[in-house]
């Protein structure tokens, strides 16, 4: 089957079922799951849906209306550092010689450290045991290390501690790795410890610019971590005039 019409029929499973799994699609149409995965890709940088791990979801979907199975929750797709690559290199283009950097955890900002150039010489303030790992082997990087414990939801480094250092430092810009994303509630973390952590990495910082990618979108988690009014830009995998960012860009933040 060519991949105009693997995509044509993913797209009326969208339009039907609001989902696609990719094992299925692969299943039904007798084409491996890269091969899937790839058209997915492809479709989702045209603005025609949502990717996710183990498939995809509609452009209008809610929470009530998908149910991916577990297996598909838990085992990630093998290009599942697709997004996080893209959008570690958006952030990179950000980031100049001498810049004092704020960083979260997540996977993006782990993926950030092995993007940099090497001839980059600028210093990062991190509590993220991965990050940290990655920033050490960069030649022209220094890191500042915070925090006195670690949350082993997040490994990231928590506590009183953490959050007297960060109010000592004054950074020109945090790269807040966003959980979930709302136009209502702003963004929001699950767990209590890590979202103080980045309360105090924004209020220290002159700009916040959030690394969020596409399936957090539109999601809420229990805790509050801060407005819109506090972003001053937005970084996903997503073309920047995806009609997905649209409510963000209206809101003053700058889509990137």
């Amino acid at each position: 089957m060519f991949k105009k019409e693997r995509q044509a029929y993913i797209l009326k499973q969208i339009t039907d079922h609001q989902k696609v799994i990719s094992a299925d699609i692969s299943q039904k149409m007798n084409v491996s799951e890269d091969t899937i995965r790839r058209d997915l890709q492809e479709l989702a940088n045209k603005g025609k849906l949502i990717k996710v791990h183990g498939g995809a979801l509609s452009l209008d979907y809610t929470e009530e209306h998908i149910q991916l199975p577990p297996k598909e929750k838990t085992l990630p797709d093998q290009d599942s550092t697709l997004p996080e690559t893209i959008i570690a290199e958006k952030a990179a283009r950000l980031i100049h010689r001498g810049m004092f950097v704020m960083t979260s955890g997540g996977s993006t900002t782990s993926q950030l450290a092995r993007t940099l150039p090497e001839e980059l010489k600028a210093t990062f303030i991190s509590g993220s045991i991965q990050a940290i790992v990655e920033f050490t082997r960069h030649p022209s990087i220094e890191v500042i290390i915070i925090g006195d414990k670690v949350s082993k939801n997040g490994k990231l480094t928590v506590g009183s501690e953490a959050i007297a250092k960060i109010k000592q430092i004054k950074a020109d810009v945090c790269l807040l790795d966003i959980p979930a994303i709302d136009t209502q509630t702003g963004v929001s973390e699950i767990d209590w410890e890590i979202a103080q952590i980045k309360k105090a990495m924004i209020e220290s910082s002159q700009k916040v610019i959030g690394l969020c990618k596409a399936d957090r979108i539109n999601m809420v988690k229990p805790v509050q971590l801060c407005a819109l009014t506090q972003l001053h830009g937005l970084i996903t995998e997503l073309d920047p005039i995806h009609e997905l960012l649209n409510p963000y860009r209206a809101a003053g933040i700058e889509i990137i």
